[in-house]
């Protein structure tokens, strides 16, 4: 869904890395748009309608236990989750 987003909303995919750790699985997702999703900190939960937000976010939120969007020097930005395996 990181991916997804990164390519329809984010000008493209600048890269993706993936790393298991003690806590579970962690994504970077880069992308080259510097604009953070108004939904990255939301509460997990579906949207009522559908206004232009789909569902990916609520479900980006609900299965992360962390989610953080930092700036790229190079322009654009990175969005980091932790997948808890237990």
């Amino acid at each position: 869904e990181l991916v997804t987003n990164a390519v329809r909303h984010g000008g493209g995919l600048a890269g993706f890395d993936v790393s298991v750790t003690e806590e579970g699985v962690r994504l970077d997702v880069r992308d080259y748009s510097p604009a953070v999703p108004t939904a990255a900190h939301g509460p997990g939960m579906p949207p009522r309608s559908h206004e232009g937000s789909g569902y990916g976010w609520p479900l980006i939120n609900r299965l992360s236990s962390q989610v953080d969007v930092r700036s790229r020097a190079e322009g654009g930005k990175t969005i980091s989750v932790l997948v808890p395996l237990t």
